[in-house]
C-alpha cells in the first residue's frame, strides 16, 4: 500500500520538480526520464539536422548529452519550462557539433592538398562558402525559434509582439530607462518572484528602486515585462539587440 502511495505521489510530481529531485542525486529518476524523452531529443536533433533521427546517429548522442546538460543547468527562475531550455540547448549543441565537423573536414581538405592545384583551391573555396552558408542558415533558423519561443512567453503574461510595437518608447532616452527599470526587476530577487508568480509588473515596489515616477513605469509597463522576460530567459539573439543598451 505504501508503495502505491510512493508511486502515485511520483506521477503527480510536475517535471521541474522531477528536475529538483535529479539535481539533487536522483540518478535513477533522471535515467528515467530521459528515456521517456527520447522522443522529444529526437525530434530537436532532427530540426536542425533536417533528416530523420535515429538513436544510432552521433547527433542523437549529442542531444542525450545536452539533454541531461539541460537537466543540470535548469532553473525555473529563469522564466523558460524545462523543455523550452532543452530544446534551445540541444540545438546549440547539435549545432556546434556539425560545425566542428565541417571545420575538420575543411583542415583535413587542406592538409592533403599539398600541391595546391586550381581544383584543389577551388574545391577549398566552395567548401569554405558551403560552411559559411550553413552558418547563415542555421542562425537564421534558430532567429526564427527563438522569436516564436519568445512570443510564446509573452503569451503566459498576457503579452502580444503587438504590444511592443505599440507601447515601446519612441525616444531612445526613454527605451534606455525603461531597460534599466527591467534590469533593476531582474536583479531583485522578490520583485522577480513577483513577477513570475503574478504575471504582473511590481509597480508599486518598483518605484521606491527607480528614479522613475509611478505613471511612466505604468505607461511603459508591457514594454518592461517584454525585456525582463528576455534578460531571464535564454534568448541569446533577443539579447544581443539589447548589448549597445545595456553596455553604457
Amino acid at each position: 500500500m505504501l508503495s502505491l502511495l510512493f508511486i502515485t505521489k511520483r506521477k503527480q510530481q510536475t517535471l521541474e520538480e522531477k528536475v529538483i529531485l535529479i539535481q539533487q542525486g536522483d540518478h535513477t529518476l533522471r535515467d528515467d526520464l530521459i528515456q521517456t524523452y527520447k522522443p522529444f531529443i529526437a525530434k530537436s536533433v532532427s530540426a536542425i539536422c533536417k533528416r530523420y533521427i535515429n538513436e544510432t546517429d552521433d547527433e542523437f548522442s549529442i542531444g542525450l548529452i545536452a539533454f541531461n546538460e539541460a537537466i543540470q543547468k535548469f532553473s525555473s527562475d529563469k522564466g523558460n519550462s524545462l523543455l523550452s531550455f532543452a530544446d534551445i540547448l540541444i540545438k546549440r549543441r547539435v549545432i556546434d557539433y556539425i560545425r566542428q565537423q565541417a571545420r575538420a573536414k575543411t583542415i583535413a581538405i587542406n592538409f592533403e592538398s599539398d600541391q595546391f592545384d586550381t581544383e584543389s583551391s577551388r574545391s577549398s573555396i566552395e567548401d569554405e562558402i558551403s560552411i559559411k552558408d550553413y552558418r547563415k542558415k542555421t542562425e537564421e533558423q534558430q532567429r526564427k525559434e527563438e522569436i516564436v519561443q519568445f512570443q510564446q512567453k509573452l503569451q503566459e503574461f498576457g503579452l502580444s509582439f503587438h504590444d511592443l510595437v505599440e507601447q515601446a518608447p519612441k525616444h531612445s532616452d526613454a527605451r534606455e530607462n525603461a531597460i534599466e527599470v527591467a534590469r533593476i526587476l531582474v536583479n531583485q530577487e522578490d520583485l522577480k518572484q513577483q513577477l513570475l508568480a503574478k504575471k504582473r509588473l511590481p509597480i508599486k515596489q518598483l518605484e521606491s528602486k527607480v528614479s522613475l515616477s509611478r505613471k511612466t513605469i505604468e505607461r511603459n509597463r508591457k514594454y518592461i515585462m517584454a525585456i525582463a522576460l528576455i534578460l531571464m530567459g535564454d534568448f541569446h539573439y533577443l539579447r544581443d539587440y539589447l548589448k549597445g543598451v545595456l553596455e553604457k
